[in-house]
């Protein structure tokens, strides 16, 4: 079958997390709202009365299911992809990392925007930078010293010798930040060797290397999840 994937087109943010696992299984799949028409055809799916409307991009169109909420679309890909374990359990656990790291994404988004999104980072500078101190002193080192913790036992991926869309996820995660607070990052890498080594392993796979190198993988930018703003990075 060929995916539908409803996402914004001009920022990574949640919908790279899918991205990343349809294009390691080398699914066909279009990126909708990129193509001509494609945002007035998310909108209208948004906008559906009946059936099973999704509340937010990203979702996936797949055959006659649309499924929302990433962790939710990540958990349906990587039964289809090989990129789960097979048994329930396995399955039941990398979907709740995969949950984890949607906590981390809210938080890691919340720095730039402690006080809501519907304010301008401009209009929240000093309690950003008081929530950004908090994150790297707290919460960077309680969620990234988890998935150390995992690694550093299973390795060399996150459930063993199988990759999964964790993995990909984690990949994000590391080259996010590594935009975002380039200073802050490079410092803190040497506390999460495992994770770097991920991230390098993910970053080599070949359909993956492939998809950086494309057009398909829109840039880092000030209006996705991951910002780069010099005052929150010294």
């Amino acid at each position: 079958m060929r995916y539908e994937l409803y996402y914004w087109p001009m920022i990574q943010g949640r919908g790279e997390y899918v991205r990343l696992a349809l294009e390691e299984a080398a699914a066909d799949y279009r990126d909708v709202a990129r193509e001509p028409g494609g945002m007035a055809a998310m909108t209208k799916m948004l906008e559906a009365k009946s059936g099973t409307p999704p509340f937010a991009p990203p979702f996936l169109k797949a055959g006659k299911l649309v499924i929302g909420q990433t962790a939710n679309i990540l958990f349906y890909l990587g039964g289809r992809h090989d990129l789960a374990p097979k048994a329930e359990a396995g399955q039941l656990w990398v979907h709740q990392l995969q949950l984890t790291i949607t906590d981390f994404v809210v938080e890691i988004h919340d720095t730039h925007h402690p006080l809501g999104p519907t304010l301008y980072y401009e209009d929240q500078r000093a309690p950003a930078k008081k929530r950004t101190a908090e994150f790297w002193d707290e919460r960077v080192p309680k969620f990234l010293g988890y998935f150390e913790d995992i690694l550093k036992d299973n390795g060399p991926y996150i459930t063993g010798r199988r990759l999964t869309y964790v993995d990909l996820s984690l990949f994000q995660i590391v080259d996010g930040l590594r935009y975002a607070f380039p200073q802050r990052m490079k410092a803190f890498e040497r506390r999460i060797p495992g994770l770097v080594g991920l991230h390098d392993r993910v970053a080599a796979r070949p359909n993956i290397a492939a998809y950086l190198a494309s057009e398909r993988r829109i840039a880092f930018n000030e209006d996705g999840i991951f910002r780069r703003y010099k005052a929150l990075d010294a």
